[in-house]
């Protein structure tokens, strides 16, 4: 549950870097919360045409969640962009049209530079500089 709530705390920390655990955990609990939200929209009848208002009470802890991870949801993608030695710039991939999103996507899924790099330590704490 720690890996989960680590980028809230870290809220806007756009600095450092962050394990691949970090960035998956944080995504499967905003996925599972947005699930939950989503099923409880409808079994409450919220996406029916014949709701009224009801639809537009159910999307509003939707678009709260989207406010709330919006930020952490970027600067976590940042962290893990640093620990691959890449520039938090590289964000900016996921709005290219149709690949974008994918190639964020494989970037993800790389480990990062052992031991340090220019932004910081190995979050994983383990290799050193094998030259000093």
């Amino acid at each position: 549950m720690e890996w989960m709530l680590m980028p809230f705390k870290r809220y806007a920390d756009f600095n450092g870097r962050s394990q691949r655990m970090e960035y998956w955990m944080f995504t499967l609990f905003i996925t599972i919360i947005a699930f939950v939200l989503v099923l409880l929209a409808g079994l409450l009848g919220g996406f029916s045409d014949s709701s009224g208002g009801l639809s537009m009470i159910v999307l509003i802890p939707l678009i709260l969640l989207v406010l709330a991870t919006i930020i952490p949801s970027i600067a976590v993608t940042v962290r893990r962009f640093h620990d691959q030695d890449k520039s938090g710039w590289f964000y900016l991939l996921s709005f290219i049209p149709y690949v974008g999103g994918l190639i964020v996507f494989v970037f993800m899924c790389l480990d990062g530079t052992p031991g340090p790099n220019r932004f910081g330590p190995d979050p994983k704490g383990g290799h050193q500089d094998v030259f000093g």
